[in-house]
């Protein structure tokens, strides 16, 4: 399966809403009390226009003081009423708005977590973290102040219905205005759209240098790289400084002719009125009244003007987030429930490439690995090693050919399955802020304190772990950065061991480990090899020497592979080696020192 091509999660192409759709089922209702709730607000909007008219007509000229108290107490009482369904609006978004936020933070996170790593590698991890501020966009379109006026623009129409019947020689001025607000609105949302878009793909480059710099700290200290790497990072920070200030100038730019289109409306029917007026054709009161509704019909439109960046953005988010929902997913459910396998793992004339035209990093090849035992891989850098034991563990598809789990295809075992079955340790090991008791039992939360103590001792670690004041509570930091290299590794590989999976897969694991470490790891995966499947990649003769077979990689193909006493010899040359002996003395040495620190 090719690479997925993620450059389209930030194209024009329309895409499924289906995801969209069951996100906002939960808010429908609540969107719909909004909706009726503004069609009350609005028409309580045209209280103080009709007391400021009623006053002008039937109290100023005749001196109706009692009509004026009488109008004072209906327009406070309205004023009251307003204030109360405002609120009442207010909680029911806000209700809309928690809603969209569970609703499509769970199924983003859920999206995301069922993504293929391939898909996930992809793109930087900057780009994924910028989904869930997209999830953020939507939900304050759909609840917040632009649902509002969304809500409030329809009711432009029964505004302009009434001036025409309190004051129709002023009318054609809104008539004409209201396409000139919709104009410039479009132009400003499709300006605003090149703008915004730009703005995020250079703020996405910043924030991934950042993580990067962040997790490659210790390096950069090391080595003083901190002037070496400040022209890139101010570069970056330029370009977003720059296409921020290219936005914001098209912002007020817009925002400000949306003002002065406001005001030349409101001149515009101020003196029409006081045309018709002095044609006895309009009454003051009614001029003034129809100034009143003439602002509030332009409102909403000079507000989309203003928040039109806010739409951009939204249907900017809403098709990065279709692209990303029309993903395909790893398999996360299963048909039946299968028993635990016996641990025979079957490749069948397996590719896999990371690009399209180039060279494959696995190249048609097939073998089998039988229960029990332990099988070592060797090869240079690049050969293909890490990438053969990710398609064993199911985390890439091969291109072409099949991956077998007792005669079964992989792809149709579910991650969960997968991932139980077939323990994987990385040569990069990455542990999760917490307690070392939370890092070995994150496979297994409900794993019993024996389960979790007999994981960490036959991968080494026990004995370090009950040595420190808090024990299994110990908390290890960000990352994993108050241990060591060794004891992270260790830690991971009594992760994998937990389950109790038949396979495992173990990645150049002794690359943090003392000679006395590797001995110990090797006795114990020795013992592991009797009833259990066993891969690792090592260069390490001590791990080696501890394989029933050894196969060497070259350019993604099998170069040679048997029995260790075979392969091992023509690997180094043939014939027994000094390094050997000496080696086997060292190993003496350890278990010497180890026997005499027991005993002690």
């Amino acid at each position: 399966m090719p690479a997925p091509d993620l450059h389209s999660l930030d194209s024009d192409k329309p895409a499924s809403r289906e995801w969209l759709k069951a996100v906002m089922k939960p808010a429908r209702s609540g969107l719909r009390e909004a909706v009726m709730v503004s069609l009350f607000i609005n028409l309580l909007a045209l209280a103080v226009p009709i007391f400021v008219l009623q006053v002008y007509t039937r109290v100023v000229f005749s001196h109706g003081v009692s009509t004026l108290y009488a109008l004072l107490i209906g327009v406070m009482a309205a004023l009251a009423f307003d204030f109360v369904i405002r609120q009442a609006r207010s909680r029911m978004l806000q209700r809309v708005a928690l809603r969209i936020d569970v609703t499509l933070g769970r199924a983003l996170y859920d999206k995301i977590s069922a993504l293929p790593l391939r898909t996930l590698e992809a793109r930087p991890s900057s780009f994924w973290q910028t989904l869930f501020r997209d999830t953020e966009v939507v939900r304050n379109t759909f609840s917040g102040s632009t649902a509002v006026l969304l809500t409030d623009l329809p009711f432009a129409v029964l505004f302009v219905a009434i001036i025409y019947i309190i004051a129709p020689p002023v009318v054609w001025v809104l008539l004409i205005a209201l396409p000139v607000f919709i104009i410039v609105a479009i132009i400003s949302g499709r300006m605003m759209q090149t703008a915004t878009k730009g703005e995020r793909q250079a703020g996405i480059g910043r924030d991934a240098f950042i993580t990067e710099m962040l997790q490659g700290r210790s390096t950069i200290k090391a080595l003083a790289l901190e002037r070496t790497i400040k022209p890139a990072w101010e570069e970056k920070h330029a370009d977003t400084i720059e296409r921020a200030l290219v936005r914001g100038g098209r912002t007020d730019t817009f925002s400000n002719l949306g003002m002065t289109l406001t005001m030349l409306t409101t001149i515009a029917l101020v003196t029409t009125g006081a045309l018709a007026i002095i044609d006895l054709r309009l009454t003051i009161g009614a001029l003034i009244a129809s100034t009143m509704l003439g602002n509030r019909v332009i409102g909403p439109f000079n507000q989309l003007v203003g928040n039109w960046r806010n739409y951009a953005n939204c249907r900017q988010a809403l098709k990065r987030l279709d692209a990303v929902f029309a993903l395909a997913e790893d398999r996360t459910e299963r048909s039946i429930r299968l028993n635990r396998p016996e641990g025979r793992l079957t490749l069948e004339a397996v590719s896999f490439g990371y690009e399209d035209g180039r060279p494959p990093v696995i190249d048609n090849l097939s073998m089998e690995v039988k229960p029990p035992g332990m099988l070592g891989v060797v090869g240079r850098n690049g050969c293909g090693k890490t990438t053969l034991l990710k398609m064993m563990q199911g985390l890439y598809a091969p291109t072409s050919g099949r991956v077998l789990l007792d005669g079964g295809d992989t792809s149709q075992f579910s991650r969960h399955d997968l991932a139980t079955w077939i323990g994987y340790v990385p040569q990069e090991c990455f542990l999760f802020a917490g307690t070392i008791r939370e890092n070995i039992a994150i496979t297994d939360p409900e794993a019993s304190d024996e389960e979790i103590v007999k994981a960490a001792t036959l991968a080494g670690v026990h004995e370090y772990v009950i040595d420190l004041p808090d024990g299994y509570a110990t908390e290890i930091g960000e990352a994993g950065s108050r241990l060591s290299g060794g004891q992270r590794q260790r830690i991971a590989i009594a992760r994998a061991l937990l389950p109790d999976p038949p396979i495992l897969l173990l990645d150049e694991v002794s690359g943090n480990l003392d000679m006395q470490a590797e001995i110990a790891l090797r006795d114990t995966l020795s013992e592991l090899a009797r009833d259990h499947t066993i891969v690792v990649v090592t260069h390490t003769p001590v791990l080696l020497r501890a394989c029933n077979n050894i196969m060497a990689l070259e350019r993604g193909r099998i170069a040679m592979g048997g029995p260790t006493q075979e392969i091992l010899p023509r690997l180094f040359g043939g014939g027994p080696r000094p390094a050997d002996a000496a080696l086997e003395a060292q190993e003496k040495d350890v278990a010497l020192a180890a026997t005499a620190e027991k005993s002690q």
